[in-house]
């Protein structure tokens, strides 16, 4: 069985608001763009025909995408506690060596957030972080080297 998809509530309606654009008015105006395009002759050299078909075919697949998410998806609670890592917190964090730090919101991709970038729980550093309180120092395996992250704040957004 596929893996859940930890969302907070606002992604989630984020998500399901998506879904019922990209199933509904979206996918009606490329047919009304698919279905003008076919008026205007020859299909083989039409552009306008074939940027729509492409746009259809980008929706669809975005669709399928959205429908998978929104299945697996597990809401999560925004009253996560500051105590240790988890879904849904900001983790600041310091790479051993380092002297500036770097804030994450710990979530799915699909979280995106205008102010952090989003750390996926499913990486090797979301895994090594997991559950990991200030001051903790972990260990996970880098592209080239084992690298090592000292938990510096953990906060709620």
């Amino acid at each position: 069985m596929a893996e859940s998809i930890q969302l907070s509530s606002t992604a989630h309606k984020r998500l399901s608001d998506e879904f019922q654009e990209r199933t509904t008015s979206r996918r009606r105006e490329i047919t009304d763009r698919i279905e003008e395009a076919r008026q205007h002759g020859d299909l083989k050299e039409n552009a306008e025909y074939h940027a729509a078909k492409d746009d259809q075919g980008h929706n669809e697949a975005r669709i399928r995408q959205l429908e998978d998410i929104l299945k697996r998806s597990e809401v999560i609670e925004q009253s996560v506690t500051a105590n240790c890592v988890a879904a849904g917190c900001l983790v600041e964090i310091r790479i051993a060596g380092d002297d500036d730090t770097t804030t994450y919101l710990v979530g799915s991709i699909e979280e995106r957030h205008d102010d952090f970038d989003v750390l996926s729980p499913s990486s090797p550093i979301g895994l090594a972080l997991k559950g990991a309180s200030v001051g903790d120092t972990v260990t996970y395996q880098g592209p080239r080297r084992e690298i090592t992250v000292t938990v510096v704040t953990i906060s709620v957004p």
